[in-house]
């Protein structure tokens, strides 16, 4: 009876030593599978509160301009005021491009039913010029007995003239242009430097999280989008008024063209020995 005993001691001893190690790694399954629902339970409540605290409160393009970096804020001004003087160009532009060729084609018409230079009573100021010039050079002149030298004095005076006053009307288009090739590349300058003080910012704050970054670079490309708002009106008008500017010289070569064929047909007819009348008589 004995050596029973001590035989089923021993036969009983490995399996409570089995049913203990299956405890032990039931229970370390059942702790693997919660500690996940615990750091996710953990991070869920941290995060939100790291990136509202990090995250401005207002990202429309008034309080991102009002968060960025001073230099930014700088080249955003800077931007906004090349735009306000492309649009002014633009204004003041049209209406002088528009009353000047008005102008030119009443002058034209008068010009086109004309039968000499000497009887043109036209109060245009397009062709009062042209004719003033034609007619200074007629007196400059005098007595010349040449036609032909008059007629390539003439011509030369009224060419001088057309080009000066097609200067005069394209100036203050310089500007557009300035700004249409530069304003790019100023709004890519906010945008390099806001974008290096968001990496600045990041290797202080030890962190990728984008909550963080996001804020600095928006601001930083919020000064490219000015440049190009600047930038592509200010192209367009040029454009534009290149080629009402070209048109107006047009009209100015034609003017030119027409005081010189009476100026010629007065020649062959005599009628500019005598001197001429001013155009306001």
């Amino acid at each position: 009876m004995q050596y029973v005993s001590q035989h089923r001691n021993v036969q009983n001893r490995p399996i409570g030593r089995r049913l203990s190690s299956r405890l032990v790694r039931l229970s370390f399954a059942a702790s693997g599978l919660f500690s996940p629902a615990l750091a996710f339970a953990q991070d869920s409540s941290v995060a939100p509160a790291v990136g509202t605290a990090v995250l401005p409160r207002d990202l429309s393009p008034w309080g991102m301009f009002m968060n960025a970096d001073a230099v930014v804020k700088a080249v955003i001004i800077g931007l906004a005021i090349a735009s306000i003087v492309t649009w002014t160009v633009w204004l003041a532009k049209s209406i002088e491009i528009m009353r000047e060729k008005r102008a030119m084609r009443i002058g034209l018409r008068a010009l086109g039913t004309a039968t000499s230079l000497a009887h043109l009573a036209v109060k245009n100021n397009s062709v009062v010029v042209f004719y003033e010039a034609a007619a200074a050079e007629i007196r400059l002149s005098g007595g010349a007995i040449d036609k032909d030298g008059l007629k390539e004095r003439v011509a030369s005076r009224l060419e001088r003239l057309e080009a000066a006053l097609g200067r005069k009307l394209s100036r203050g288009t310089g500007v557009l242009a300035t700004i249409g090739a530069t304003a790019p590349f100023v709004g890519l300058f906010g945008t390099v430097w806001g974008i290096m003080n968001s990496f600045i910012g990041i290797s202080k704050l030890h962190t990728t999280n984008l909550a963080i970054v996001a804020p600095g670079i928006a601001e930083a490309l919020l000064a490219t989008a000015f440049g190009l708002a600047a930038a592509i009106p200010a192209v367009v008008i040029y454009n534009m008024f290149a080629r009402s500017i070209a048109g107006y010289r047009a009209q100015l070569g034609d003017i030119s063209a027409e005081v010189l064929r009476l100026v010629s047909r007065d020649l062959d007819r005599g009628v500019l020995r005598k001197p001429l009348s001013t155009a306001a008589e």
